[in-house]
């Protein structure tokens, strides 16, 4: 279900009508970096860059040749001179940082951020999320115009994240929380990946093609002088049994079983060495 405001559309009008957050890179000093970044924002369906005071000026062709296809979320990012130009249009802000700077504002993770910007932008307020510089991150200064903090629960001894690193983590909790229909790609030959084990034009196989597969395969095994003693052969059975039941064997594994116990019954001698 979606939530109450967006329950008068459907889903994809709903999708349509959210504003996600803006990606907000405060005095970012690699244009590689920010390429990157763009990259990562692609990725999980974020568009909106915006870059306080670049180090090395912008436009900035590194920038737009680490972005690959994302070229164009570059090529539409808006430049400001200072950080309160850059989120005068927003209602809600988050500062990432390591460190609680000494300041009282709630704190979240991206996995909690996420859903909260997303509720926020359900109900139309424009939101964003700040990455401080490579060198130092952000400054209390900054820091200080936020309404929340962003932190990942990274190892204490190894806080430091990359500024692509830190947008790749957010922008997936955000695409996470949009509760996504399918995974990776989707080609003109298939729809998206689904969690599980992938088995394009195959189906879990019936009860009754098992049956014939067992029949099958205990008949050439009793042959071949497996199956014995006899004493032994119904915990055999069952044991041979219980391996196809894990494999969750489709129509398809069954049909190759069966060519593989006719293969080998049918060679009456030895291969030759």
């Amino acid at each position: 279900m979606m939530e109450a405001n967006a329950e008068t559309g459907n889903p994809t009008e709903a999708r349509a009508r959210l504003i996600a957050p803006a990606i907000v890179l405060v005095r970012p000093q690699l244009g590689e970096n920010i390429g990157f970044a763009a990259r990562a924002m692609s990725n999980f369906g974020l568009r909106d860059l915006r870059l306080v005071s670049p180090r090395d000026g912008w436009p900035n062709e590194k920038a737009r040749a680490a972005a690959a296809v994302a070229d164009v979320i570059v090529d539409e990012a808006k430049v400001y001179d200072t950080v309160e130009a850059a989120l005068q249009d927003l209602n809600f802000v988050l500062a990432t940082t390591a460190r609680p700077r000494g300041m009282v504002k709630e704190v979240l993770s991206p996995e909690t951020a996420a859903p909260a910007l997303r509720a926020r932008a359900l109900a139309q307020d424009r939101t964003g999320v700040m990455f401080g510089a490579e060198r130092n991150g952000l400054d209390n200064d900054s820091i200080a115009l936020a309404d929340a903090i962003l932190t990942a629960p990274v190892d204490p001894e190894f806080a430091s994240l990359s500024l692509p690193q830190a947008v790749l983590l957010f922008a997936y909790e955000w695409r996470k929380a949009e509760k996504p229909e399918g995974l990776g790609r989707v080609t003109a030959f298939d729809g998206p990946a689904q969690e599980g084990i992938a088995a394009p034009d195959t189906r879990p196989a019936t009860r009754a093609e098992l049956f014939g597969l067992f029949a099958h395969l205990e008949g050439a095994l009793d042959e071949a002088g497996f199956l014995k003693p006899p004493e032994k052969r119904p915990a055999m059975v069952r044991s041979i049994r219980n391996m196809f039941h894990r494999m969750a064997a489709t129509d398809q594994d069954v049909r190759t079983w069966r060519g593989i116990v006719s293969a080998l019954t049918r060679r009456s001698t030895p291969p030759r060495a």
